[in-house]
């Protein structure tokens, strides 16, 4: 069924059919063999699932791996526009997968400042503007900066880069462009992802598009490939039922709960937005809530970092900080995507979790997939949350830490305060 050039058999290819072929490309050392695996949703949008490796959403990946991979990004986008226009550029992550990889690329490149976009409405948050993403579990797409300007170009060339774990067909990105340029103008976009999976119909379609709108728009990835599916996969995989979830050990873990010093004038993360300046304050914070974190740990037994959906970039920074430490550190985080679960050889979701949304809407579930690898067995976990998802949701029965617990995880419950906006913007305001 496999060629030389598309990836090895897996699960899905076997029982669906279904290719990723790499394209020959030698422009990085990567190829969409190494950064995905294929897996199933359960979405009648799209019933396939493209997992990447080097994430650290639906696998756990050591944090130098995902640090890495974010690096090679950023040092593609430097060799793509210079040196001088990378740092110059502002960096926009797309919600709720590319959080953490939108920090990693704005700190490699040393941009200027980073936002992402948010799937979180909160009273008294104001929004800036949103976007569509069609076929997404979630589609809409709020900003929410400290200082509605945050977007809007400082100079005549300065480039907004846009960046997405995977670049499937463009229109998520031209979306958010397209909304964007029609309230804050300008003209030179990067579009940045792991991998582009686009047709050349696609590529062409997304050209005419970008001029169209009288924008310059230079796509960079690690990757580019392309994958076939069967016309029947949709209600194919729809009527597939998915594994178990949220598995039961004979004894249920303990839970510790500790609240780290994280400091009040430190964004933590980029969803109101984070500037240059703010990168060495946010490491210090991250540094000190391992120290808080690792007191409660067995040095002897591997750890799983898991953040909180867009709550990425501090959690991976927690788990670097562990595994220099010496601990052996995985990292990985929750999502709202209802991906299957299968435990069957050659398919990367073989263990999942499902739990009620501690916020905003508990009646919609929430999911954590494997939490256990073949590299971390039977991990104790790390938990980071920020205050808003610390409710009573989230320790109640069949909320997130009672199905970690109940799997026999021991669980470091660690919870950051959440950044507020309105006190950004003032703490912003004051420095100029």
């Amino acid at each position: 069924m496999s060629d030389p050039d598309t990836v090895g058999i897996d699960w899905v290819t076997e029982r669906f059919d279904v290719e990723i072929s790499a394209a020959d490309d030698a422009r990085t050392d990567h190829t969409v063999h190494d950064l995905v695996s294929l897996g199933l949703r359960h979405n009648r949008r799209r019933a396939h699932l493209l997992v990447s490796t080097v994430l650290g959403k639906h696998i756990p990946t050591p944090p130098s791996i995902v640090r890495g991979a974010a690096d090679d990004l950023g040092a593609a986008i430097i060799a793509a526009i210079g040196t001088n226009s990378a740092r110059d550029a502002v960096v926009f992550g797309f919600a709720e997968t590319a959080t953490g990889l939108g920090h990693c690329v704005a700190e490699r490149i040393s941009a200027s400042r980073y936002l992402h976009s948010t799937r979180r409405r909160r009273p008294g948050v104001t929004v800036s503007g949103t976007f569509e993403e069609g076929h997404s579990h979630a589609t809409t797409h709020l900003l929410q900066p400290s200082d509605p300007a945050f977007l809007d170009a400082t100079s005549p060339n300065e480039v907004l880069i846009m960046v997405d774990d995977e670049v499937s067909t463009g229109k998520t990105a031209l979306g958010a462009i397209e909304a964007i340029v029609a309230e804050r103008p300008r003209t030179r976009f990067v579009v940045a992802s792991l991998v582009d999976m686009r047709t050349p119909d696609q590529e062409a379609e997304c050209e005419a598009f970008a001029a169209q709108l009288g924008v310059e728009v230079t796509y960079v990835t690690l990757a580019h490939g392309s994958i076939t599916l069967p016309p029947t996969l949709l209600e194919d995989v729809w009527k597939l039922e998915s594994g178990d979830l949220n598995p039961v050990a004979p004894r249920r873990g303990d839970l510790v709960e500790v609240s780290p010093d994280w400091p009040a004038a430190v964004p933590d993360g980029g969803r109101h937005g984070v500037l240059r300046a703010d990168s060495p304050e946010f490491h210090r914070a991250a540094d000190d809530a391992a120290d808080t974190v690792a007191a409660h740990l067995d040095p002897g037994r591997p750890v799983v970092v898991i953040g909180h959906e867009e709550l990425m970039y501090a959690p991976l920074c927690v788990a670097e900080a562990l595994e220099r430490r010496g601990l052996a550190t995985a990292y990985q985080t929750t999502t709202r995507s209802p991906a299957q679960v299968h435990d069957v050889p050659g398919y990367p979701l073989r263990r999942g979790f499902r739990f009620i949304a501690p916020e905003p809407d508990p009646d919609t579930p929430r999911y954590v997939y494997n939490v256990s690898s073949v590299e971390h067995p039977d991990p104790q976990v790390v938990l980071v949350i920020d205050s808003p998802a610390d409710t009573d949701e989230l320790r109640a029965a069949g909320g997130l830490v009672d199905v970690l617990t109940a799997a026999g995880h021991p669980v470091v419950l660690a919870v950051l305060p959440a950044t507020d906006q309105l006190s950004l913007a003032r703490a912003r305001e004051a420095v100029r």
